[in-house]
């Protein structure tokens, strides 16, 4: 994929899906249970949107097992990411996970995007497999600061963007490869009309 991990942040990936693949026997935190394919349909594809990201304050939305949340803090050590989902289950193995990976970068909440608050606003939010696009911005409206800007993964998001608000603008529609991920999939980045 063209990405340079240091082996330090190689070594906290792997401890990441060794975490996620003994928790998800107990918690069911996600679907996925062959560690091989954890590392296709998560880590991967996680990591793809990468390039596309922007400085320096994220939100999570919905986030789950954490992800892409955790695999972004751990490449962008110098960025901030808030983690926010409304299963308290999924945020205790996020909490877990930030701990045990060292994580400085993190905070994580367990709260509903709707009613949840910050006073200090964020530069990108990202959601994968969150909500339609259309609900994943009003949902978030209130928490984008006023230069920021979605990022939202999807697979094919042609039918979804037609149902965007007036007032939300598609900036830029990214195709991603992922290997062994057989899929469609995209990274979407909506800003708001000025």
């Amino acid at each position: 994929m063209g990405m340079q991990a240091t082996p330090e942040q190689q070594g906290k990936l792997l401890e990441y899906l060794v975490l996620l693949h003994k928790w998800n026997k107990v918690y069911n935190l996600t679907a996925i249970r062959q560690p091989d394919q954890m590392v296709s349909h998560h880590l991967l594809d996680s990591l793809a949107v990468l390039p596309y990201l922007w400085p320096q304050r994220w939100l999570d939305v919905g986030c789950g097992a954490g992800l892409p949340g955790i695999v972004l803090a751990v490449m962008r050590p110098e960025w901030s990411f808030t983690l926010l989902d409304s299963n308290s289950k999924k945020t205790g193995f996020v909490q877990q996970a930030v701990i045990e990976l060292g994580l400085r970068n993190v905070e994580v909440f367990c709260a509903r995007v709707e009613q949840w608050q910050t006073t200090q606003k964020f530069d990108g939010i990202i959601s994968r497999a969150f909500a339609e696009a259309a609900d994943f911005v009003s949902l978030t409206r209130h928490l984008l600061a006023d230069s920021g800007r979605w990022a939202a993964m999807k697979g094919a998001p042609e039918q979804e963007l037609a149902r965007l608000p007036e007032v939300v603008i598609v900036e830029k529609v990214y195709t991603l490869q992922i290997p062994d991920l057989e899929a469609a999939r995209s990274l979407v980045v909506l800003g708001v009309k000025k």
